[in-house]
């Protein structure tokens, strides 16, 4: 069965940053709260990783790993990305520099103050805006 919201890793083999994403995502997605969120991971060193990175258009490539969070339209069946409520152009309280603008979603804020740590705090944050 389909869930109502599906998110995208987007990460590379032999990165223990993406390795460490993939985890923390895994094991929040374990939680009764979050049964209505499946993973699809993508690995951007194949052509379908590279194709389904391209198509989201919002993530900067030197900023990997990623997420970004679709939703399933009832009408087409086919999940598309959760805009954000409110775009702004300064860091968030919680994701930092990491929050994506557009879309609700997360990407790697390799800055001294980002520090490039996506924490389960973040993504939990991120999940919450995309039902909101």
């Amino acid at each position: 069965m389909e869930k109502t919201y599906k998110i995208k890793v987007f990460g590379k083999p032999g990165s223990d940053k993406c390795k460490t994403l993939n985890q923390r995502l895994d094991k929040i997605l374990t939680k009764k709260e979050w049964t209505d969120f499946d993973k699809e991971y993508c690995d951007i060193e194949t052509v379908d990783g590279l194709i389904a990175f391209a198509s989201a258009e919002c993530i900067h490539p030197a900023r990997i790993p990623a997420l970004l969070v679709m939703k399933k339209e009832e009408a087409t069946g086919k999940y598309t990305p959760v805009a954000t409520r409110h775009p702004q152009q300064k860091p968030d309280k919680i994701c930092g520099k990491a929050k994506l603008y557009q879309y609700v979603g997360l990407q790697t804020d390799y800055t001294s103050a980002g520090n490039g740590i996506i924490s389960p705090k973040m993504i939990t944050a991120i999940l919450e805006e995309a039902r909101s």
